[in-house]
């Protein structure tokens, strides 16, 4: 070979990107090109062991005798751990003219490829164990239905060993619990490309019914067919069965609460209502779509009262920190009226303490509070009655003691009027004696009427016209005292059997307490209402009112408001309330300080008038 042809043939190799050198039958390096050099350094001269393996004896892969004696080409792979590559390597055998033969080494560099192949390696072994190792079931499966691979995980979960046998069942038929939903799930994932969390009953091998969570992909070829789907089935079995069992729990406690007889409210911490049993329908009108969502418990308690009982649950002062025990309350109702009863509730907390929530149970004592109330009354009614029993006995004791003193000293007070003048000072002081002495029968009498009231024969009577009478008898009276009387009188008023002269002296006694009530003149109302079964006689005044203290106290014996010992000792309202008692009626009084006072009496109609009708 010549410069040239050498020089060429130089160029050719040195353009080659595998790493090529050429060494003598001694192992010494000829010729390295570039790319070997650029790996190994130029060892040109140099044992071919020391320049690829930095050894001083021939590499552990080094087959030079097969090819220096035998002249064959050797071709295989080597490891060189000087520079930590992996080599397809090919020596071939040169002779030259004289006989001699050289080796001819080409490194191929299939690192990467090696590296390639391991992780692929790796990543199938990772995935088959993955595949067989994991607690979900793996499938692959064919468009017409039938399982192409499983894993033990899937076998296992519907009951099966034998992976042959699992492997030539019918989907539709063997494994969904209905044959429809396997063409669902088709239309599902071929339309999106995949399924997420899909749940299906499938069906195990003895036909136990099993919920899965299906989450898989669609297989392609490379022509976009739809070849099948893998994916992964998760057993929610345990899950199905944990929330049967908090649903029976819930739906336990849920009828516990619903069928409590008192109203059980549950709000969170801005006070909107969460728990609304029929308890809380029943007591308080609102139907649970009314208020559970839409309504704020603040519009049940009376104004500031929602603030106030939460602070209340959150002091130590009513029942320990986070509740309140039994505590008087009131409700609003939907009907506008107000239900009375007793609050007991808590604060629910967080496992970190946190406040989460609140639940209240009130128990309505409405009709419990109005017998207290009805029971109040008649116990007051009834020490009303013992005290007039006690009075009446005392006083019919004193009455007959002194009426006939007091008819005596009349009666000679009488007698000395007509032995002095009438201009005369000593008469005058006659005249107040006597009226004084009048006064006193007078109350004797009124004495007298709790243990011997009026015998007189009850008759059906017109409460207007006693009532014309008695206005027209005190016009000129009233009228010097500055009052205008104004009376409104209904027409058709029913009769009430009753004591004319009772009634009179009730009346009477009414518009005396107006008339005092207005010393400085006012306005005096008499009127009159009813119905088929009570008549309501009002007579009020616009003057100096009771006080409110006082008002539970007018109809007791010798309660007085009146500061003047003359003008009263308290009988006579205790009187009037003894007489219209006895005729089955009532009598009530509405009164403001300083705004006037109005007394509402109720009498029953005559009952053969509503019987005639």
């Amino acid at each position: 070979m010549d410069a040239n042809q050498a020089h060429m043939l130089t160029g050719i190799l040195d353009a080659m990107a595998d790493g090529i050198y050429i060494v003598n039958n001694d192992y010494v390096v000829e010729f390295m090109n570039k790319a070997m050099i650029q790996v190994f350094g130029d060892g040109v001269g140099k044992k071919c062991h020391e320049v690829v393996n930095h050894s001083a004896v021939p590499c552990p892969w080094c087959r030079g005798p097969e090819v220096f004696d035998k002249r064959q080409t050797v071709h295989e792979e080597v490891y060189v751990p000087s520079v930590d590559r992996t080599y397809n390597l090919l020596e071939i055998p040169l002779q030259s003219s004289d006989g001699t033969v050289s080796k001819l080494s080409i490194y191929r560099d299939i690192s990467h490829r090696k590296d390639q192949e391991y992780r692929l390696k790796t990543s199938r072994e990772s995935f088959q164990s993955l595949f067989d190792h994991v607690a979900v079931g793996v499938y692959i499966s064919s468009k017409e239905g039938k399982f192409l691979d499983a894993n033990p995980a899937l076998l296992d979960m519907l009951g099966y060993t034998d992976k042959d046998e699992f492997l030539q069942l019918d989907l539709a038929r063997d494994i969904y619990r209905e044959a429809k939903e396997r063409a669902r799930f088709q239309a599902m994932i071929e339309k999106n490309g995949r399924v997420i969390d899909y749940e299906v009953d499938f069906r195990k091998k003895d036909g136990t019914p099993i919920t899965v969570l299906l989450t898989a992909h669609v297989r392609y070829d490379p022509t976009g067919r739809v070849l099948g789907y893998e994916g992964i089935c998760a057993d929610q079995s345990q899950r199905k069965q944990m929330e049967q069992e908090l649903k029976k729990a819930h739906d336990f406690l849920n009828n516990i609460i619903q069928s409590a007889p008192n109203a059980i409210i549950g709000t969170n911490m801005q006070g909107d209502i969460i728990i609304w049993n029929q308890g809380a329908e029943e007591t308080l009108g609102y139907a649970a779509s009314q208020t559970i969502g839409t309504m704020n418990v603040k519009n049940l308690y009376p104004d500031g009262m929602a603030h106030q009982v939460m602070r209340m649950m959150r002091s130590t002062d009513y029942g320990g920190k986070g509740k309140l025990r039994s505590y008087p309350m009131t409700f609003k109702a939907r009907d506008k009226r107000t239900v009375e009863g007793n609050l007991s509730a808590t604060i629910i907390y967080d496992e970190d303490g946190q406040e989460k929530a609140s639940v209240g149970i009130f128990v309505d004592l409405e009709e419990q509070l109005q017998m207290e109330r009805q029971l109040h009354k008649t116990q007051e009614q009834l020490l009303q009655s013992e005290k007039l029993a006690a009075m009446g006995r005392l006083t019919s004791q004193i009455a007959h003691e002194l009426n006939n003193p007091l008819y005596g000293i009349m009666n000679t007070l009488e007698l000395m009027k007509s032995e002095i003048p009438v201009g005369n000072k000593r008469r005058k002081l006659l005249d107040m004696s006597l009226s004084e002495t009048v006064r006193v029968t007078d109350m004797l009498r009124k004495m007298l009427s709790f243990s011997k009231p009026d015998q007189e024969e009850r008759t059906p009577v017109d409460i207007n016209t006693i009532l014309d009478e008695i206005l027209l008898l005190h016009e000129k009276q009233l009228w010097e005292h500055s009052i205008k009387v104004v009376h409104h009188f209904a027409d058709n008023l029913g009769k009430v059997k009753a004591s004319k002269n009772q009634l009179r002296q009730v009346f009477l006694n009414l518009i005396s307490n107006a008339r005092d009530a207005m010393p400085e003149g006012g306005r005096l109302t008499v009127a009159t209402e009813g119905d088929d079964y009570f008549i309501h006689i009002t007579v009020a005044d616009n003057g100096s009112g009771i006080k409110h203290e006082h008002l539970d106290l007018i109809f007791e014996t010798f309660f007085t408001t009146k500061t003047d010992s003359v003008k009263g000792v308290g009988l006579g309202l205790s009187v009037c309330y003894g007489f219209i008692k006895d005729h089955g009626g009532d009598i009530k009084v509405e009164s403001r300080l300083g705004e006037g006072t109005t007394f509402t009496i109720s009498l029953p109609v005559c009952r053969q008038q509503i019987d005639s009708r």
